[in-house]
């Protein structure tokens, strides 16, 4: 297919030394989940009734038959809870109820969230951005996530993955750059100031659990979010949705990695950037690829359940090492009317 021209983020022309040539009603679903939660835990306990009258003199050659099947219960509840704990106790940072399909296309994930908007004075290394977290605290830390826009963009662009993120559970600051023509190797590090404003200097700091981080990123921002996790291996995850870089190769990326490209990308097409940079993952990366059917460069700009739903899917395996999402990675996808393909390696690993 011949090249057309791309048009950047905010529809400006794209200069050459920038871009490559070439080609409900009643009740809530919320509160059936609590309700199924309720149900689960009530099924899980443990309950012992008061000792049964004696029985009659004919019946008495049945106690020992009845009392061990008592202590067998007993010890079989006793078990049951001990395995739930054990469970718990092997994943500490799960959070929130268990997913659904529902779930995690909504639109609203299970968290109320607040907002605060971080100003350009106030940090380095950035030009300022705005945070989205869930306003509970009952939970404990949340795992965080940066995101940045594209070129000529501004955080606005993808500022609807902010609370989508962060009502599933993270903390969530979407970006703007120093300049609106930042190249990738500059928005990664600005991705990673971002982080550290977020768990050192914040509001929110004490929410943020910094071993648990995540970079995203639309067009240049995706290929800054691979530089990021080049820079950085100790990230979770990284997601570049319709990334554009000039390198294309990735073989150092250590950082389990959702790649994110668009069938009718013109601008960034997945020939010459989504797919090699897949291509070029190290094979023993948990790593995946999602090409977005009858898509654009601009699909990842409005809201959009595939990529939020893969997203979170990614997110909270990676992040949160919540195996609860496997289930919506593996099997791979299936082609369908919003996903032309679907690579990756399962079952994952890390």
């Amino acid at each position: 297919m011949p090249h057309r021209p791309g048009r950047p983020d905010s529809g400006t022309a794209i200069p050459t030394t920038a871009m490559p040539t070439g080609p409900q009603p009643g009740r809530t679903r919320h509160d059936r989940e609590d309700d199924s939660v309720v149900q689960q835990q009530s099924r899980n306990g443990t309950h012992i009734t008061a000792a049964p009258t004696p029985a009659p003199a004919a019946s008495r050659r049945h106690r020992p038959f009845t009392a061990a099947l008592v202590a067998l219960l007993a010890v079989a509840g006793l078990s049951t809870a001990m395995t739930s704990g054990a469970q718990a106790a092997d994943n500490p940072y799960e959070r929130g109820p268990a997913p659904t399909t529902a779930s995690i296309e909504a639109v609203r994930g299970p968290y109320a969230v607040s907002q605060t908007t971080v100003s350009s004075l106030s940090v380095s290394g950035f030009d300022g951005g705005t945070i989205y977290y869930p306003t509970t605290t009952s939970d404990g830390t949340f795992g965080a996530v940066a995101i940045s826009p594209g070129f000529t963009a501004t955080q606005s662009s993808i500022a609807w993955l902010g609370p989508r993120l962060a009502s599933q559970g993270f903390v969530v600051i979407t970006i703007d750059t120093l300049s609106t023509l930042d190249q990738p190797d500059s928005r990664g590090r600005q991705l990673l100031s971002a982080l550290d404003y977020l768990t050192q200097r914040s509001t929110v700091r004490s929410r943020i659990d910094s071993t648990r981080l995540g970079v995203m990123g639309h067009s240049m921002g995706g290929g800054g979010s691979l530089e990021a996790a080049k820079s950085r291996p100790s990230l979770q995850a990284a997601i570049p949705l319709t990334g554009w870089n000039t390198d294309k190769t990735w073989p150092e990326l250590r950082t389990p990695t959702l790649i994110v490209g668009a069938d009718g990308d013109t601008v960034a097409p997945v020939s010459s950037h989504s797919e090699p940079f897949y291509e070029s993952l190290p094979a023993t990366l948990d790593k995946a690829y999602l090409e977005l059917n009858n898509a654009s460069h601009f699909t990842p700009n409005t809201s959009n359940t595939t990529i939020a739903k893969y997203s979170i899917s990614w997110l909270k395996r990676f992040i949160d090492n919540d195996t609860r999402y496997e289930q919506f990675l593996c099997p791979l996808p299936r082609p369908s009317l919003t996903i032309e393909e679907y690579r990756g390696n399962c079952p994952h690993t890390s």
